[in-house]
């Protein structure tokens, strides 16, 4: 019996679909998925011959080999078999091997970058051509096998983006790493006056609270060198001369040449007269009668005023976590203006440069997502993450402000970056960062003060002080190898603020103090005081500062002088703590004096003195009397 009279019984049992189904599942199972199991270290080839189709030797593990082993089988099945079985071929068969090849084989050999992309349009070529020869063999039914090609340059796409988010995802799995010291350098240009002033005092004009950023100015000696804006000479940061004559400045003006004009001699003068045609006709009389004559000696113009580029540095730390970003971001946007160059104009995934463009967005915005589940477990996390943050927002904006200058790139590819509000929320994110960290100890730090209790009526007052001052020390240890100096001034001035902000309201809201009492109270603030060995400048004076006290030692003219803490300048409410211990240890007479002829009205309003008078003296004519001194001369200082 042949085939032909075979599928004619099957026909008329109506056993044609079931039994083609059989034979397809079992030509799958034993030839089809053996070959097409891409997770064996080896594959079988498939070997046809006469009437004969079996599994011989080996293959590689390409999509050609594939697609060849393929067609040979299809071939084989249309070339033997009836026309009447060829149609369930398409309609029971082709389905499940379509979608393995495209699930599995094709999809794997979409690359994530540029670098393979001969091999994906070789791949993308290669499936072109399979169809069109399966259509030559008679089958249908291979809209999902078109469909990915027509679709290859999205999903190349597609495989960039989704590797481009595991790679940020994998790198903060693996940990923040090695930590390393990166500088931080702004420039500013600012006026004689201005260079003098910081040379003076030593100190920068420092960044607020609320704005956690790099605009701190360094101490002159560590950090900050001056240089000309005109000769580009650097200063040198420490010498043995005044501020000034480090700057430059204070040398006489030079003065300012007469106009070449106003020196020419009296017979040069004649001479040009002479030579003048109009002189012969008598024309130009009446425009120079009526002109004012010019005065011999002009004023000279005001001099510009005289200014300097100070180059400010600092140094901070961050984790091994950024430069893989960064260099992954790098690469994606390279990836994306070489598509736009005139050697990728033809190839499929060129119109995907815009999209490639896009991909640092979500890769940045991934890396906010979930980097503070990664930095928390670690000491001093958050800070690490705002340092972080910080470096990538920097780092970006140097690389977008590079990229408008390049010449090796096309113009629609140096317009293509975006990077602007990507930078931005970085930054926002890093303070954020910042601020939740400084909120987190400053809740702690007020718990261990005793919370909402008054602080001056816990039996442990001064353990509760002890503890607060502790954590702020071993806060100020864990952050002083993470931050730049002028942010670790602000972040520890912050928790030293909150401290003297709740010890404060405690003491401004006790109805009445005694002497013990007062004494007490001043005693817990001398203890809180001692926070101001952090503010000393020698923590942050450099070897060769060090140096030089050393060699002042047994004798000099330094020699006794007592360190000035700064603490003042990052705590807004230390001075008011100060004066508070002050005006709690006085009698009426000092405390009119603070008031009168000493500087506690910059720190403490009229009526908050008096309330604190009320409650730590007896209501007698004295104190009525000091009382009407103060409400009456409200600002002592005239400010």
């Amino acid at each position: 019996m042949s085939l032909e009279d075979a599928v004619i019984g099957l026909k008329a049992f109506k056993e044609v679909d079931r039994r083609m189904s059989r034979l397809w599942d079992g030509i799958n199972d034993a030839v089809l998925l053996p070959r097409m199991d891409i997770t064996k270290d080896t594959l079988p080839g498939i070997h046809t011959q006469d009437n004969y189709m079996e599994l011989r030797g080996s293959a590689d593990k390409t999509v050609h080999s594939l697609f060849a082993d393929l067609e040979q089988v299809f071939s084989f099945l249309v070339h033997k078999l009836p026309p009447d079985l060829i149609e369930t071929i398409s309609s029971t068969l082709l389905p499940e091997i379509i979608g393995k090849v495209t699930n599995v084989w094709l999809d794997s050999a979409i690359p994530s970058s540029l670098q393979a992309m001969d091999r994906f349009e070789e791949v993308i070529g290669a499936a072109k051509d399979f169809c069109t020869r399966l259509e030559a063999l008679g089958l249908s039914n291979l809209g999902g096998l078109n469909q990915w090609t027509e679709n290859a340059p999205k999903a190349w796409l597609s495989k960039c983006k989704e590797a481009a988010l595991d790679s940020v995802r994998t790198k903060l799995s693996q940990g923040l790493g090695a930590s390393k010291r990166v500088e931080k350098v702004e420039k500013q240009m600012v006026s004689k006056s201005e260079g003098q002033q910081l040379v003076s005092n030593s100190a920068a004009a420092l960044a607020s609270d609320e704005d956690h950023g790099w605009d701190a100015w360094d101490d002159g000696e560590e950090t900050a060198q001056a240089a000309t804006a005109d000769k580009g000479a650097d200063v040198p940061p420490d010498g043995d001369d005044d501020g000034a004559d480090a700057w430059g400045w204070g040398e006489e003006e030079a003065t300012v040449d007469e106009p070449e004009g106003s020196k020419e001699g009296p017979g040069e003068s004649k001479a040009e007269d002479e030579d003048d045609p109009t002189e012969a006709w008598g024309w130009g009389d009446e425009a120079e009668a009526g002109e004012p004559e010019a005065p011999e000696n002009p004023p000279a113009p005001p001099p510009a005023p005289q200014t300097r580029e100070l180059v400010l540095k600092e140094t901070y730390s961050i984790s091994s976590l950024p430069q893989p970003v960064l260099d992954l971001i790098f690469s994606i946007v390279e990836d994306g203006a070489a598509l736009t160059q005139d050697r990728y104009v033809d190839s499929p995934v060129a119109a995907q440069a815009a999209g490639l463009f896009s991909l640092p967005t979500l890769a940045l915005a991934m890396f906010r997502a979930v980097s503070p589940h990664y930095y928390a477990p670690s000491v001093g996390g958050n800070m690490c993450l705002y340092n972080d943050s910080t470096y990538l927002a920097d780092q970006l904006a140097e690389f977008a402000a590079a990229w408008k200058t390049r010449s090796d790139i096309s113009t629609r590819a140096r317009q293509m970056l975006r990077l602007d509000n990507d930078i931005k929320l970085l930054r926002s994110f890093a303070n954020r960062a910042y601020t939740n960290e400084l909120g987190i100890q400053k809740t702690v730090l007020r718990d261990l003060l005793g919370g909402e209790q008054n602080l001056v009526h816990q039996p442990d007052a001064a353990a509760s002080i002890s503890s607060a001052t502790a954590r702020v020390r071993a806060l100020a240890t864990a952050w002083e190898d993470i931050l730049a100096r002028s942010v670790w001034q602000q972040a520890v001035g912050a928790l030293v603020d909150a401290i003297a902000s709740k010890m404060i309201a405690d003491v401004t809201d006790l109805a009445s103090i005694g002497q013990e009492e007062a004494y007490h109270i001043a005693g817990l603030i001398s203890s809180v005081e001692e926070l101001d060995e952090l503010f000393l400048p020698s923590r942050w004076q450099g070897d060769k500062k060090k140096k030089k006290e050393g060699g002042n030692e047994g004798g000099g003219e330094g020699e006794g002088e007592e360190e000035v803490p700064v603490t003042a300048q990052f705590a807004g409410n230390w001075l008011r703590l100060k004066y508070l211990s002050e005006v709690l240890q006085s009698n009426l007479r000092d405390v009119r004096f603070l008031w009168v002829e000493g500087e506690l009205s910059l720190y403490f309003t009229a009526e908050e003195v008096v309330d604190l008078v009320k409650a730590s003296f007896e209501d007698n004519p004295r104190t009525r009397e000091v009382i009407r001194e103060i409400r009456g001369n409200p600002r002592p200082l005239g400010e």
